[in-house]
């Protein structure tokens, strides 16, 4: 039987980048008893190439900056506010929470893809803020974290004047 030597290139890249995926999973594994790992990157679609690309930890966030403000999203579905802990030391806000079971008494789990979870997130902050000022809403799954940036921080005009 012939094959060709790209056909035996693409199923080694492909097992390449398997074992790439395998290394990460157990890298990521946290070590201290909690069996969830801190990315979705095994479960997104396999193709070989794909191993240079970016790994987004859980919960997924975004920063955005607002000039006097920084507005932080975070996506987490299933969470009640007294699930959610924010902390914020120094320029590090830290996102932590507990997904428990929510199996009603008297019922038997048959299948559970949405399993318990404990997790924590520590983002640096760009710039200084006031942590009295912050302000966070959980609606529809999104957590919203207003954060008012500390006054040496903010951005300032400056008047321009000629020197005639």
């Amino acid at each position: 039987m012939l094959m060709r030597f790209g056909d035996v290139n693409r199923t080694f890249a492909a097992m390449d980048e398997l074992r790439r995926r395998m290394d990460r999973l157990f890298d990521e594994y946290d070590s201290r008893g909690n069996a969830w790992p801190r990315s979705s990157f095994f479960f997104e679609p396999f193709e070989a190439g794909q191993a240079s690309r970016t790994v987004a930890t859980w919960p997924r966030l975004s920063v955005h900056d607002k000039g006097d403000a920084l507005v932080i999203a975070a996506d987490v579905p299933g969470m009640k506010e007294s699930d959610l802990k924010l902390e914020i030391d120094q320029d590090v806000l830290t996102l932590s929470g507990e997904r428990k079971a929510d199996v009603p008494e008297g019922y038997a789990i048959h299948k559970r893809e949405r399993a318990p979870v404990k997790f924590s997130r520590s983002v640096a902050l760009p710039c200084k803020v006031d942590a009295e000022k912050a302000s966070a809403a959980l609606k529809d799954g999104v957590l919203t974290l207003t954060l008012t940036k500390a006054p040496e921080a903010r951005p300032r005009q400056i008047a321009v004047k000629s020197a005639s």
